[in-house]
């Protein structure tokens, strides 16, 4: 089969290996799309803080089960599923309390080790989900909602309360659409007016702000009272951008670090504790993450696919790659497109 291998940063390379086989417990997906997200991006570039080289990226996947090994029901398949990529230990701490996305021992598909970017690919059987319902590109786009999904699940948002999203990329836009069916109002940040834009006009954000032309405080303040934000989301993947975030958060706030950098955070004391900030991380997502995202995208409250605007095939990636990641070619998602024949 052909696989896509990231040798070295900023490189990849096409190569013909043999096709995986079915250990008991898993099954085999023939890939139909992978979306590429920031992990891949800043893995590709070689600042991810999880990742080493040589590895086959892809996390966000969709495919056709193929094959099923020992114990797993045949009848799965020829069924469309997405891939849960997150591989728990299920014995750790962390696991035994059902937060199974920061599992002690996780390995992530694509990450921690190989992933998506091949004509097919084993993983544990329980980690496919099926659908009757969604194609494979809404399949694919599930795990980056379900992020965003996490995300909005820990700041335990409330109806009406004022949520500023600082980056306009699929995480962020996905933060914001899940923020939304919460009944939050919602401003979004960057410095890229086209994607603010399609926030507005697409995806239904209250308000836009340019975060270097714009007076983000006054700005804030304008929308809620006089106050600053009542929960303040990260998904710049930027040091400065997540130092900045703190001084967005108003009183009571709560301030939720959803993308990873290679750098330390630092913010000011005694103005965290005035405002009795709370600080939390989020990191994947869990089960219950993920079928709510398909829930819904099924309803119909979710827009997936409008943030696809870039297409391309396997084979091509070594080439497209590249530009998908320059800001200039204005990519919001693209999607590689698979097409392996049937085994």
């Amino acid at each position: 089969m052909k696989t896509l291998v990231c040798t070295q940063p900023r490189h990849m390379e096409l190569r013909d290996v043999p096709a995986p086989s079915c250990a008991a417990g898993e099954a085999m997906i023939r890939v139909r799309r992978v979306g590429i997200c920031g992990t891949d991006i800043h893995a590709y570039g070689g600042n991810q803080p999880y990742f080493d080289y040589p590895r086959v990226l892809g996390h966000e996947l969709s495919g056709d089960i193929v094959a099923a090994g020992d114990g797993v029901d045949p009848e799965l398949i020829g069924q469309l599923a997405y891939v849960i990529p997150y591989l728990n230990c299920g014995e750790c701490r962390a696991c035994r309390h059902g937060k199974t996305n920061c599992c002690q021992n996780m390995q992530v598909i694509g990450v921690h080790r190989d992933g998506g970017m091949a004509d097919y690919l084993s993983v544990p059987a329980d980690h496919l989900v099926t659908s009757q319902k969604l194609d494979s590109e809404q399949l694919a786009l599930v795990e980056c909602l379900a992020i965003g999904a996490h995300a909005v699940r820990r700041s335990d948002i409330k109806p009406d309360e004022l949520v500023v999203i600082v980056g306009a990329g699929p995480i962020g836009m996905g933060v914001l659409q899940i923020a939304k069916t919460r009944g939050a109002r919602t401003l979004v940040v960057d410095t890229n007016r086209d994607r603010l834009g399609f926030c507005c006009d697409t995806l239904g954000a209250d308000g836009i702000l340019h975060a270097l032309d714009d007076d983000l405080e006054a700005c804030i303040a304008r929308h809620n009272d006089g106050a600053l934000a009542d929960v303040v989301f990260d998904a710049t993947g930027n040091p400065a951008a997540i130092n900045r975030g703190f001084a967005l958060a108003g009183h009571g706030a709560r301030y939720v670090l959803v993308s990873v950098v290679k750098a330390d955070i630092s913010f000011n004391d005694p103005d965290f504790h005035k405002k009795e900030l709370t600080l939390l991380g989020s990191r994947n997502a869990t089960r219950e993450d993920f079928e709510t995202v398909t829930s819904l995208i099924e309803s119909g409250n979710l827009q997936p696919t409008a943030m696809i605007t870039h297409r391309g095939p396997l084979a091509e990636l070594p080439t497209l790659m590249p530009q998908w990641c320059d800001p200039a070619t204005g990519v919001i998602k693209a999607m590689v497109v698979c097409d392996a024949q049937p085994a």
